[in-house]
């Protein structure tokens, strides 16, 4: 039969990529066919893109798709833009919204790594495009920013009680 699509889910955490690939088949019927778990950094990245053009057939035309967790998704998803690789990253309520439609009972990374494809494979994605030079850096500024004042209001609490 033939494949209309392929999507690769990935489940990012903070260490691990949680990664399940899928694909839609002429009969609309959707079939989630390997699982595995990479380490989320260069090495892993890698490993994953490499495993991934094994087992698909045109490993270019494979779709990245991805919760935003906070920044950890953020490395793989410049890794694979650079490697002009299909990437679209979803909102996490998007994903969760789509959890509950189905009746999966158990919530682990692999069962969300195989929503996020599921999700992929039966929605028109936008890709994602890397932001700006700018907007990275103003990110960067605005967490930097947040984390001062957070030390701020601690210290300033430690003065008080001290008086």
């Amino acid at each position: 039969m033939k494949e209309l699509k392929q999507v690769v889910g990935i489940d990012v955490a903070q260490k691990e990529l949680v990664v399940t690939i899928g694909r839609l088949l002429e009969d609309l019927s959707v079939d989630l066919f390997s699982y595995k778990v990479f380490k989320n950094n260069d090495k892993g990245f890698l490993s994953l893109v490499e495993w991934v053009a094994k087992l698909v057939e045109n490993p270019k035309e494979v779709h990245y798709v991805m919760e935003a967790t906070g920044v950890y998704h953020q490395k793989i998803a410049y890794f694979l833009d650079t490697n002009q690789l299909k990437v679209s990253i979803v909102l996490p309520n998007k994903i969760s919204n789509y959890f509950r439609t189905l009746e999966v009972k158990t919530i682990t990374d692999k069962t969300c790594s195989q929503v996020i494809a599921r999700f992929g494979l039966e929605r028109k994605l936008d890709l994602w495009k890397r932001p700006k030079t700018v907007y990275k850096k103003l990110q960067q500024l605005t967490r930097e920013r947040d984390q001062i004042v957070a030390e701020r209001v601690i210290v300033k609490n430690q003065l008080h009680a001290e008086k």
